[in-house]
């Protein structure tokens, strides 16, 4: 027997604002594909949104990050930090995205701006 389940309610878009990626991609010659139209997110992409609602929200703005391997990078590193519950972007092409971190407790800046550069990008 399968459970059907509804996700609707636990998805929120990710944003694709600005213009597509240059040819070769953001990753040093197009290895993530974000430069070719097969490796680029769909503007209706779906992303699960596990956080609590108790969690303290924290905004961030990133720069350099260009296509859903950036963001995949950012949720990563910056979810691996102690007591971060989730990580949200708002990707805007070649601009500054947005980052909205969910923690149950305090959060360390300058942690975030390490888990940040550690991913290849840098806080506006």
């Amino acid at each position: 027997m399968t459970a059907n389940t509804d996700l609707s309610s636990r998805t929120t878009p990710l944003n694709l604002l600005g213009d597509q990626t240059a040819a070769g991609g953001c990753c040093g010659g197009g290895s993530c594909m974000c430069g070719s139209p097969a490796g680029a997110a769909s503007p209706g992409a779906q992303t699960v949104d596990d956080h609590a609602p108790s969690a303290a929200a924290h905004e961030f703005l990133v720069t350099g990050m260009t296509c859903g391997h950036c963001v995949s990078s950012v949720r990563e590193e910056v979810g691996a930090i102690a007591g971060v519950e989730s990580v949200e972007v708002v990707l805007k092409n070649g601009g500054e995205s947005r980052v909205t971190v969910r923690a149950a407790g305090a959060l360390d800046p300058d942690a975030v701006r390490a888990a940040v550069e550690e991913a290849g990008y840098k806080l506006a």
